[in-house]
């Protein structure tokens, strides 16, 4: 029998994927030769400063965060009501995210304690596609698309809807994408992600969870791409070489590309630590891939994977975990009796269910 991953390997995700956002936030706008100038010729291998201090996390992390918001919200909603939709609870919990950014959303909507997290209240380069598509005052679809990008923002903080088990979690990874990004490619890559994390969640290994992954996405109208660079890194990882290799795979600012590495990172990894550096010493999206390899390799290897140094100045480390925390609590023991749902939840107050 196949055993499902702990409370430690829910940390490990979330904690893992703001490690290497952080890692990468160093050098995200930086060529690999400028790296190796900068850090050595390994590249960079330790925790740098970004954003005026060591350990700081990007939008990738804020915006993951935001995500976990919404599908606990969702769980409360359908306890409560019996009835909840990822695009209502998800455009929501990025209209919060936003209003950390740009502020002016109405007080009757910022409820809930993540929002008012202080440190959540600062603007990472957030991407131009995710602000553009929230202030437009609709949320996107993949039936109604608001544009027409494929950039890295939707895939980059789907991880939650992996870990939350529900029903599809393909489905609802390519649903919170779509919310900002409408080309096909932009939420089939996020479907994907979270259905590859749903399956290691579940205890498969990396290899059948992208083979299992790869089987739902073939069924996706527009399927071609994502499909394209996925196998072309499965294939990389069989036979891998200098990191220079992992250029090949493209920079990671658009969403199949930032998928492909993550996943070629974490298939030819010996460990997190390794994993995560291949991952963010490349001329891109260093943040993004950082962060996508960073969830796979934490939630197989859990917390304790992580190198604690890399841990101990982690910007919203205490708030990263209480969310890996509640999402376990919520999603990761289906036989938990205060989620019965003849009884409100225990933290309304937290996750309202609206």
């Amino acid at each position: 029998m196949v055993e499902r991953r702990s409370q430690d390997h829910y940390r490990g995700c979330l904690l893992g994927g703001a490690v290497g956002d952080a890692m990468g936030a160093a050098v995200e706008f930086m060529g690999l030769e400028e790296i190796r100038r900068t850090f050595g010729p390994s590249g960079i291998t330790e925790p740098a400063e970004a954003y005026g201090r060591t350990g700081a996390v990007t939008d990738d992390t804020q915006m993951t965060l935001f995500s976990a918001e919404a599908l606990i919200r969702g769980h409360n909603r359908w306890l409560g009501r019996g009835i909840a939709s990822v695009v209502r609870v998800g455009h929501r919990a990025y209209l919060r995210w936003l209003h950390t950014q740009t502020g002016g959303l109405p007080e009757d909507l910022l409820d809930g304690w993540l929002v008012r997290v202080e440190g959540l209240h600062h603007s990472r380069s957030p991407g131009g596609t995710c602000i553009a598509a929230l202030a437009s005052g609709r949320a996107g679809t993949m039936e109604r698309p608001l544009n027409d990008s494929k950039g890295c923002g939707g895939v980059m903080r789907a991880a939650p809807a992996g870990l939350a088990g529900v029903d599809d979690s393909f489905a609802a990874g390519c649903e919170l994408a779509a919310i900002t990004h409408g080309h096909p490619t932009g939420y089939l890559a996020a479907g994907l992600f979270a259905h590859i994390v749903r399956c290691l969640a579940d205890g498969s290994n990396l290899g059948d969870a992208i083979s299992r992954g790869l089987e739902r996405l073939e069924a996706r109208p527009g399927h071609e791409e994502t499909l394209r660079a996925v196998e072309q890194a499965v294939e990389l990882a069989a036979t891998p070489g200098p990191a220079e290799r992992v250029e090949s795979l493209g920079q990671g600012w658009v969403a199949e590309e930032a998928l492909a590495i993550g996943l070629y990172c974490a298939l030819v990894a010996k460990d997190f630590a390794s994993g995560v550096l291949l991952a963010v010493n490349h001329g891109g999206d260093s943040d993004s891939t950082g962060s996508i390899a960073g969830n796979i390799l934490g939630l197989i290897g859990g917390e304790g994977s992580i190198p604690p140094r890399w841990l101990e100045g982690l910007e919203l480390r205490d708030v990263i975990a209480r969310v890996a925390d509640d999402l376990w609590i919520h999603f990761g023991d289906g036989n938990r009796p205060e989620f019965a749902s003849d009884r409100p939840s225990p933290d309304l107050d937290r996750y309202p269910g609206s």
